[in-house]
């Protein structure tokens, strides 16, 4: 029996087309193209348009497991099954981190048949976004210490209010909690500091959520730094350092043009988690695919307790988008996982773990359906899944009010999403879709919390820490009261506690301190133990990354 080839030696054996020729497909000219070798290429801002035309179909997924259940492949697979049926759809997703690549899910440039390509490259450095970010976010790190270290230019910033963190794209918890400074006088003042991993930067969810290099500029000099020794609050804009930041930021700021494995245009620029951060690609690469194409499938992050609430307040909150429709991705394993059993028993035929899992789905379709949009499953199909249990999944799915269509994308391309694509047109067409936030940008940020954590979690009550209290506090002493809020907690739960599976009931979700992010305009409440620096797990998929004396890469994923 044939083994069925990795990922990347799908994406190796495949023919690329030139990026102009991809670029042709949604009428842009060569001139707008700036090239970052033949199959990559940064795209004018230009390209927007005030009025898109575009329909916009958001990707999100029931709570995962650990491997990932495919949501970014399906999100591709949907793409290619759009056009596959004739209609003219653009991908637009998120870049990968180097966190995940070289750690445990691996990289997320979909997988088997489903793929944006080079996929190397993607995964890997791409045009470069993502080191922008980190040395503008870094910059302003350094900019801050060497304030402290100057008396004659000193803003008197209190060491101990510095809010701000640096970042590095990497998965390395021995950065979460640090001490810098040590040493001789000329090393700097010591003091605590520590780093968030990149996707987690506020000058990330910047770049996802301005609309151009001026709103940028704005939004950097809004970062919260900390306050003098008098109490004063500081901004990035008082250290004058949101020039040389945006500097960095200028070719960032622009989306990159890629392909799908079937020469469809796909997307990819921004790359937040949704776990610790807004989740979602930035505003200006969806307002390009909807003025380019007839329909845009773009994702937000983990299930849709994160991605796709966070996406509804926080991205079109600020950017006046709507979805037309909404795809929840659903694997018969997740199911078998909510339910209980362990990966060992994922194989065998459970028509029971099915229904008794299907909870926590059910809970994700009762929280899209809340905000006035009635989603669309899709069964992302492994090998080992059996006709009944698709048939039992289908059957509960329809007494929700919702269809479930399997998609075998990942081995048969755009083909085996034809069926979900028709489907997900036909919800389009009812014009049925009437997004509303569940919370009003006045409500205050207790009330927003807990309106997440009720409504969509399902936690009975909201706690509080000694800590985040009096961060509370200065968070409206601040001014921020307005600002959205970005939940930052495990995916692999609806609570703050990452073993309780399905769909729990009776829980409590704890806040145990805040982040403030106000030039992106949220508020980041930390639950349970989540941390926003993630650590490598025992095996590392680095460990299985290899390249020859050819440059030929091995391993990836």
């Amino acid at each position: 029996m044939s083994t069925f080839p990795s990922d990347i030696e799908i994406a190796q054996s495949a023919t690329l087309q030139h990026i102009r020729k991809i670029a042709e497909k949604i009428n842009i000219q060569e001139d707008d193209l700036e090239y970052y070798g033949k199959y990559k290429a940064k795209l004018p801002l230009s390209l927007q348009s005030e009025k898109p035309k575009g329909k916009l179909i958001l990707v999100s997924a029931m709570s995962p497991t650990k491997y990932g259940e495919g949501k970014t492949t399906m999100s591709i697979g949907l793409t290619d099954g759009l056009n596959y049926i004739g209609k003219n759809a653009i991908g637009v997703l998120r870049e990968p981190s180097l966190g995940p690549v070289f750690g445990l899910k691996g990289g997320a440039a979909g997988g088997g048949y489903a793929q944006v390509v080079p996929m190397e490259d993607i995964n890997l450095h791409f045009t470069g976004d993502f080191s922008a970010i980190e040395k503008a976010n870094n910059l302003l790190s350094a900019v801050i210490d060497n304030n402290l270290q100057n008396p004659k230019y000193s803003l008197n910033l209190d060491p101990k209010s510095i809010a701000w963190k640096r970042v590095m794209d990497m998965n390395d918890r021995s950065l979460r909690q640090i001490i810098i400074g040590v040493g001789a006088k000329a090393n700097g003042t010591m003091r605590e500091d520590g780093f968030n991993i990149t996707p987690a930067s506020e000058v990330m969810a910047i770049l996802c959520l301005s609309k151009d290099l001026e709103d940028l500029k704005v939004r950097l000099g809004n970062i919260y730094v900390g306050k003098t020794l008098e109490g004063k609050a500081i901004f990035a804009r008082d250290l004058k350092v949101v020039g040389a930041m945006a500097v960095l930021l200028k070719d960032a700021l622009k989306p990159n043009l890629v392909q799908t494995l079937e020469g469809n245009p796909a997307i990819l620029h921004g790359g937040p988690f949704a776990s610790i951060a807004q989740g979602t690609n930035t505003v200006v690469a969806t307002k390009m695919g909807l003025s380019l194409g007839d329909y845009v499938v773009t994702e937000a992050g983990f299930g849709a307790d994160l991605g796709a609430e966070k996406f509804f307040h926080i991205k079109c909150g600020q950017s006046g988008l709507k979805p037309d429709a909404v795809v929840l991705v659903a694997t018969i394993r997740a199911i078998k996982h909510h339910a209980g059993l362990s990966a060992e028993d994922f194989k065998t035929e459970n028509v029971a773990a099915i229904e008794k899992g299907f909870c926590n789905l059910e809970k994700h379709i009762e929280n899209i359906q809340k905000f006035g949009i009635n989603p669309v499953v899709c069964i992302n199909a492994f090998p080992d899944d059996t006709q009944a249990e698709y048939e039992v999944l289908k059957a509960l799915c329809l007494k929700k009010g919702v269809t479930a269509l399997v998609s075998t994308a990942f081995v048969d391309g755009g083909k085996g999403s034809a069926e979900l694509a028709e489907k997900v047109i036909e919800e389009i067409n009812k014009g049925e879709a009437n997004y509303q936030p569940l919370y009003q940008k006045e409500d205050s940020i207790e009330h927003k919390i807990r309106t997440i954590a009720i409504a969509i979690y399902g936690a009975n009550s909201v706690e509080f820490s000694p800590k985040s209290k009096s961060q509370l506090k200065m968070i409206n002493d601040l001014g921020f009261n307005e600002f959205s809020v970005c939940m930052a907690k495990t995916p692999a739960s609806f609570s703050d506690n990452e073993k309780l599976i399905g769909r729990p009931t009776n829980f409590e979700i704890t806040v145990r301190e805040f982040e403030i992010a106000s030039g992106a305009g949220f508020i980041v409440p930390l639950l349970g133990d989540v941390m926003r620096m993630p650590g490598l797990p025992a095996v590392p998929n680095a460990e299985r990354i290899d390249i020859d004396n050819d440059g030929r890469i091995s391993g990836l994923s």
